[in-house]
């Protein structure tokens, strides 16, 4: 499914300015706080819940526009504007903190995230093919989201003494500056633009023109592919249900006993397995399709006996399947982005991403549902498992039909 590793060197300019342009949208001193700020100014769980779904809806509203308008705009334009929009919602919640800020704030957030969305991906692995090196797309993107991780445990230790010395102030303060510095690191990226990108054979009199000839063009693309289809299924799957489980993983932890104050070591110790997954990337990147689905079985038995277990060795196995699922999510986004032949390379990520944000709200839905009957363990044990059997099927089942890690194409 994956091409080969290539043996080209990623170009150093876009190596620098990925990476950090990739820390600094996630060295966000105000990540650890906003949920306080929000109880802080009065609001109710069913209010920060509204602004959760909010956000997330937003991003199902414009994901798929904005991702088109990269594929007929320069993209790092697009790329470089998105942290402003997160940097303006930071500084509105502290300058006038209400229940009706906070939802203009994840509205303006959700829509700045999905400019970069889509078009980030389709920028990097455009740069990477020009330069004869897009089967080392992974291992670029794993350490390119190792880089995002450290981002968010700097930012936490960091966060800690700047709330002490000035409060919600400084640490707004911290994160809008982070945002613009973001920025300039997306003004950074190189851009090839779509002159040298392929058009479908037979389809040369059909090329798309223009924004909608563009989103046409994406979903006919995926229409006639169906094993794009099934490939945007697992870049949707994947990384909805971990990045949406992470979220509980601290409650998982007190359910299990921990003390507060210990709370932050078991989430790091679940980022830093998601770390180490995203740096180790690049070496798995020649699985076969069947190595991914035992890869991604693997990982879910480990999350799934952190879940049920606890303690030490729980949650080194629950780092230790972050890992394997950051891999497997980064694997899968490279073998999409190998698929997709045509011009609209921005629109058809964007779809998946439309895809993975319904799930991930269909899986907050069901936990909210489950935890009742299971708790957190078993809630948590339960959506790991029902999801990842699917995908691992649809990996298998690719493999059986002779796709293989190391061929992009039937």
């Amino acid at each position: 499914m994956l091409a080969a590793p290539s043996r080209a060197a990623a170009p150093r300019r876009l190596i620098a300015a990925l990476y950090s342009y990739l820390f600094l949208q996630d060295f966000i001193l105000l990540y650890p706080f906003y949920a306080l700020l929000f109880t802080d100014t009065g609001l109710s769980v069913t209010q920060i819940t509204a602004l959760f779904i909010a956000g997330a809806i937003t991003v199902i509203l414009f994901e798929v526009p904005s991702g088109a308008l990269a594929d007929v705009l320069p993209r790092r334009w697009l790329i470089a504007a998105a942290p402003l929009f997160a940097g303006l919602a930071f500084a509105l919640w502290v300058i006038a903190p209400s229940f009706e800020v906070f939802l203009l704030g994840f509205i303006l957030w959700g829509f700045g995230g999905t400019l970069s969305s889509g078009a980030l991906e389709a920028l990097v692995y455009t740069e990477l093919e020009q330069h004869g090196a897009a089967g080392r797309y992974a291992a670029v993107m794993g350490m390119a989201q190792a880089f995002a991780v450290v981002a968010v445990g700097a930012s936490t230790l960091l966060a800690i003494p700047a709330m002490h010395l000035g409060g919600y102030t400084l640490v707004a303060i911290g994160s809008v500056a982070a945002c613009l510095a973001c920025a300039i690191a997306g003004l950074a990226l190189p851009e090839t633009r779509h002159a040298a990108a392929p058009v479908l054979p037979g389809e040369e009199d059909d090329a798309p023109e223009g924004y909608l000839g563009t989103i046409r063009a994406g979903f006919a693309e995926v229409r006639a592919d169906h094993r794009l289809i099934a490939i945007i299924g697992l870049v949707a799957i994947i990384p909805a249900v971990w990045e949406t489980l992470e979220e509980y993983v601290p409650l998982l932890a007190a359910e299990h006993g921990v003390a507060t104050v210990d709370v932050p070591w078991v989430v790091l110790a679940v980022w830093a397995g998601v770390g180490i997954g995203g740096a180790l990337t690049g070496r798995f990147s020649g699985l076969t399709a069947r190595g991914t689905s035992i890869l991604l079985l693997a990982s879910t038995l480990l999350g799934v006996v952190g879940a049920l277990l606890g303690g030490a060795v729980g949650w080194l196995a629950m780092g230790i399947a972050f890992g394997g699922f950051q891999i497997t999510s980064v694997l899968a986004e490279a073998w999409m982005q190998q698929r997709i032949r045509g011009t609209s390379r921005a629109t058809i990520t964007s779809l998946a991403g439309v895809a993975s944000e319904i799930l991930a709200v269909l899986v907050l839905l069901a936990y909210a549902g489950l935890h009742p009957l299971g708790r957190h363990a078993g809630a948590f044990a339960l959506l790991l498992v029902v999801p990842y059997l699917i995908a691992a099927v649809l990996l298998w089942r690719s493999g059986r039909r002779g796709s293989s890690a190391g061929a992009a194409r039937s």
